[in-house]
């Protein structure tokens, strides 16, 4: 067949146009809230059905659009912001492109009623498919209000990759809590399934808006930060040390107000709370950078998620050195939280022994490992029945013992335990070099394993004598709620108590003393990062391995002899000791073969 250069149909370039600006229903509500928002409206209002998949309406009481342009603006790149090529570079709106209702109708059916202040009566317009097939004369107020249905119906491929409805959901209402931050004086609302879910009432200042999407809790935990650089200013909320996720959901940036993801300001967040969090833990932000428009450029992605700074070098600055003096002025004593360590427990020590752990594979070799129980050396106490990972990189060639046997050859007991490295790996020696355990690694496989059995035989459960209120935000007490059940299999009794609050009134008694909210946040995440509904074992396994990365001993924290033994008879009691339920290793080898050689005795 031979290949021809032509012109695409404007249908299809629309379509195309679609695909690059609408994702799913969540990228609908942003470009017509921002929509709104640009219009001037103080009071805006979202309806979801079916979590936004069957339709999403928006309702504002914006300026308004006059019946002559109605037609004109479902146009592609049809714009009231741009007018010279010189307005790019002093853009202050959210919408500029001129593609974001366009594409919508070209993949839904959209229909408009619009009215502005000073006209007599509305205008009605109905597009399906890109195409009008309706513009008359109507009654509204003053305002627009925009409802797209039957989303994605000429581009079924996409929707086979939407999410169950509580997902879409949550995505929608992630959306609407960006803009809230970034727009206190602003109304917003979202009612699904003719429920009131969310109903953020105008602030006057940043800190009262963030009490209201985040609750006051949130506000409890954070500090207040603000700085300059030049013409750049920052300003806005981190958490403490102490207060961390397991992913960087809880992480909001905006750049002259507008909602960015940004891999700059990650890093220099990150590098502001180095040798304060733990490794893969994230801090809490909400922070606006502002700027003169001419410094930032924001045309870069299509959905305008992404920016390109003049002087990305004076904007980490900004951020790290804002930051990093707001976190070495936090009183150690009032937050509970220890400050950096040196010697032997300093991070870069710790990085220094992780480096080389990355290099480890697990034993195999039918070696028979001792560990004196009795040693005096050691004062190692007799042991009590119960004890209440790093990822492998690429293995040193001539370092390990590869030859393979099952893990029943490994027994953990018998081990001869010389200490630990940096709080956080047990030392051990054999006749077949030295075994290195990940205490976390190791000690959450345990933990694992004991909740799986303790859910099977319906024990092990303790009852709170005070049970813990924890407060969510509007989405994740959705998605929480869609999982109870799994949860209450994996031992956890949790109650719906008020709106978007819930008790805590049941824990697996292998978890006393958790923090019962980060347990709780955590879960909500890990649910909701998969999107489709899943069944009630796969979720339930999920919690379990939560639970027991909560649970278990974390690194910097030193054992005792006693416990050394209890956790290494534990490991010998349990399936799958080789590898945290991560899949990380639990256990490391560092062959005799290689000490020889390192010490030139071969």
């Amino acid at each position: 067949m031979q290949e021809k250069i032509v012109v695409m149909p404007e249908e299809l370039s629309n379509r195309i146009a679609a695909g690059e600006v609408i994702e799913r229903p969540a990228s609908i509500v942003k470009e017509l809230v921002e929509n709104s928002l640009d219009a001037g409206a103080t009071d805006i209002l979202v309806e979801l059905e079916g979590g936004g998949k069957q339709s999403v309406k928006i309702v504002d009481n914006g300026r308004g659009i006059d019946r002559d342009e109605v037609e004109l603006a479902f146009e592609r790149h049809a714009t009231s912001k741009i007018y010279t090529f010189e307005d790019i570079h002093n853009i202050a709106s959210f919408g500029f492109r001129g593609e974001a209702i366009a594409s919508i109708a070209s993949i839904s059916r959209v229909e408009m009623l619009t009215r502005k202040k000073d006209s007599l009566s509305g205008t009605r317009v109905v597009v399906k498919g890109g195409r009008v097939e309706e513009i008359v004369d109507a009654g509204c107020p003053v305002g627009t209000s925009i409802t797209v249905s039957d989303i994605f119906y000429s581009t079924p491929a996409r929707m086979k990759f939407m999410k169950g409805d509580s997902t879409e959901q949550t995505h929608c209402i992630d959306v609407i809590m960006r803009l809230a931050l970034s727009n206190p004086v602003v109304k917003m609302s979202v009612v699904a399934k003719g429920k009131t879910i969310l109903n953020i009432p105008r602030t006057k200042n940043l800190s009262d808006r963030i009490a209201l999407v985040f609750g006051e809790d949130f506000g409890r935990h954070t500090l207040e930060v603000k700085g300059q650089r030049g013409e750049a200013t920052i300003r806005g909320i981190i958490s403490m040390p102490d207060r961390t996720k397991a992913n960087t959901k809880g992480q909001f940036y905006f750049v002259n107000n507008r909602f960015i993801r940004d891999r700059l300001l990650n890093h220099s967040v990150m590098t502001s709370y180095r040798r304060l969090i733990e490794p893969r833990r994230f801090p809490s932000v909400v922070l606006f950078i502002d700027m003169p428009a001419s410094d930032v450029d924001i045309n870069v992605h299509p959905a305008k998620m992404e920016v390109r700074f003049r002087s990305s070098g004076d904007v980490y600055s900004l951020v790290t050195d804002t930051l990093s003096g707001v976190l070495s002025g936090m009183s150690t004593a009032s937050t509970g939280f220890p400050g950096p360590s040196f010697g032997a427990n300093s991070d870069a020590y710790r990085e220094r022994v992780g480096n080389v752990l990355k290099r480890y594979t697990v034993l195999s070799g039918a070696e028979k490992k001792t560990f004196n129980m009795n040693i005096s050396e050691g004062g190692m106490r007799k042991a009590p029945d119960s004890f209440g990972g790093r990822e492998g990189g690429e293995e040193l060639p001539g370092l390990f013992n590869e030859r393979d046997v099952s893990e029943d050859a490994v027994n953990f007991s018998s081990l001869k335990y010389l200490g630990q490295i940096a709080d956080t790996y047990l030392v051990f020696s054999s006749t077949g070099g030295l075994i290195l355990v990940d205490q976390h690694a190791a000690h959450e496989r345990v933990l694992f394993e004991k909740l799986k059995v303790s859910m099977k035989e319906r024990t092990h459960v303790q009852g709170l004598l005070i049970p813990e209120v924890v407060n969510l935000q509007p989405g994740r007490f959705d998605l929480l709620m869609n999982n109870i059940d799994a949860l209450k299999d994996a031992g956890l009794g949790v109650e719906r108590y008020g709106e978007n609050t819930i008790l805590v009134k049941q824990i697996p008694a292998l978890l006393t003393g958790c923090n019962l909210e980060a347990l709780i946040s955590d879960v909500i995440e890990e649910v909701g990062d998969t999107g489709k509904a899943e069944n009630i074992d796969e979720t339930r396994d999920k919690v379990l391995v939560l639970m027991a990365c909560k649970g278990a001993v974390k690194a910097n924290h030193k054992l005792t002899d006693a416990e050394v033994a209890a956790l290494c008879k534990d490991l010998d009691s349990i399936p799958f000791a080789a590898t945290c339920p991560h899949g990380r290793p639990t256990y490391a080898v560092l062959d005799i073969r290689y000490l020889e050689r390192m010490f030139k005795r071969k």
